[in-house]
């Protein structure tokens, strides 16, 4: 009896002990299969919030690429910021006006040697409503962005729009490549890419009023390269279709014109940036009007424009927006080789050189104001006796001006100017007083060096 109820006992504790041991397998199982369910669950989700970043990382990359027409310089005192919905159109409208002061008739401006095409020369003179543009910028998808820039302006008392911008970037290049095609400013020298509303002065200089009628925009294509170096390397070229002053004409089957630059910039401590560029435009005009438009001269021919320009700005610690102090200087050779057709005269060879350059310095000394200074001057070759006692022949003394700018911006989007010139590139001197304001609102995209 005593055996068999030990054989009894120990088979209930084997019992329990094998009930125990399947209920504790049963528990590891669940366990790991809970476990291998969360590690699935948790891969999923890492995953998808990776590729979430990356999309939305490529998004920002090409939504500021977009609004960017230049490529900035580190420490940049220009006004700038606001950011755009990547695929949305970004829009914003920028108004100007003035009002000018003239001691001299400005309709019979002119400056002897160099007779101005396009919009170059002075405003009209009293109450006025400068160009009010629009701008639209959007990305077209992952490999394209786009811009356009109208301009809204009244001439001779009639509304006029005029596409100032209307181009297409490939945004996806690799090795630090970049392609632009449509109508664009050229990348030639510094201040040809700025819009007006960007300008330290009401006006352009002398030498770009001369040479680019105010400014050069054309339709082409353009490419860039960005070294992958610590010092900012930039080349680029552009072949364009030529029917803009100084070409004319969409000569050599609507590509008359070719174009190349290369900018370098960089940091000195943390208060300085420099930028300094070389650029090169050959243009080939056919029958390229200039001077009165109701009886102009005409010029058949080609015409070679070198420049040289050196940025310097300064601010302490980089903090522009306290006190800041910009310096920047711009020397521009031209050669023009072909033909002139003057009223009543037969054609003639002309075959001259010119140069033009400017230096200027803006400084802020305290925020929302600032103050600055601009002399520019023109000199030209004797074209020879065939256009003695015309526009053409070579002014007794070199062309030249000083002006003087006080401005106040309560905000990036707003400014009030001062300006006065004291000119003394025509037969007469003159002396211009003039009030300006620039307003935006809307987008407002990123400003380059």
């Amino acid at each position: 009896m005593r055996i068999d109820f030990l054989k009894g006992a120990a088979l209930v504790l084997l019992s329990i002990y094998s009930s125990g041991v399947a209920a504790q397998d049963s528990e590891i199982a669940l366990l790991r299969a809970s476990l291998a369910e969360l590690r699935s669950e948790y891969d999923a989700r890492i995953t998808d919030l990776e590729n979430r970043l990356a999309a939305a990382e490529q998004n920002a990359m090409q939504a500021n690429y977009a609004t960017q027409q230049a490529v900035s310089v580190p420490v940049s005192t220009d006004a700038g910021g606001g950011s755009n919905s990547a695929f949305n159109p970004a829009i914003g409208l920028i108004f100007q006006g003035q009002a000018w002061n003239y001691s001299q008739n400005p309709d019979a401006h002119l400056i002897p040697g160099f007779p101005l095409g396009g919009e170059a020369g002075p405003v009209a003179e009293g109450l006025g409503l400068g160009e009010t543009e629009l701008v639209m910028s959007a990305n077209v998808d992952d490999k394209f962005s786009a811009l356009l820039t109208a301009a809204l302006a009244i001439e001779d008392g009639e509304s006029v729009i005029e596409v100032e911008e209307a181009w297409v970037e490939a945004t996806a290049l690799p090795a630090g490549f970049g392609a632009r095609f449509g109508r664009f400013f050229s990348g030639i020298g510094y201040l040809n890419v700025k819009h007006a509303h960007r300008w330290d002065f009401a006006d352009q200089p002398l030498p770009y009023q001369a040479f680019l009628a105010n400014q050069y925009i054309d339709n082409g294509v353009q490419i860039r390269w960005l070294a992958p170096t610590n010092l900012y390397m930039e080349f680029g070229g552009e072949l364009l279709q030529g029917d803009r002053y100084p070409s004319a004409g969409s000569a050599h089957s609507g590509a008359g014109s070719y174009s190349a630059f290369a900018n370098f910039g960089g940091d000195v401590g943390v208060n300085n940036s420099w930028l300094a560029g070389v650029s090169y435009l050959d243009a080939t005009a056919i029958e390229r009007p200039s001077g009165d438009e109701d009886d102009p001269l005409l010029f058949n021919g080609e015409s070679r424009l070198a420049t040289a320009q050196f940025v310097w700005k300064w601010a302490p610690n980089g903090n522009w927006k306290n006190r800041n102090l910009i310096v920047q200087a711009e020397y521009l050779q031209r050669r023009e080789r072909g033909e002139y057709s003057l009223p009543g005269m037969a054609p003639a060879n002309y075959d001259v050189d010119q140069d033009g350059w400017y230096l200027q310095a803006v400084y802020q000394p305290i925020p929302r104001w600032r103050v600055g200074g601009r002399i520019d001057a023109l000199s030209s070759d004797d074209p020879g006796p065939a256009f003695d006692g015309t526009l053409l022949a070579t002014p007794g003394s070199d062309p030249r001006r000083f002006s003087f700018m006080a401005d106040w911006s309560n905000s990036e989007f707003s400014r009030l100017r001062l300006q006065f010139t004291k000119d003394e590139s025509g037969f007469i001197d003159g002396y211009h007083w003039g009030l300006q304001y620039i307003h935006s609102i809307g987008a407002h995209g990123a400003h380059s060096f």
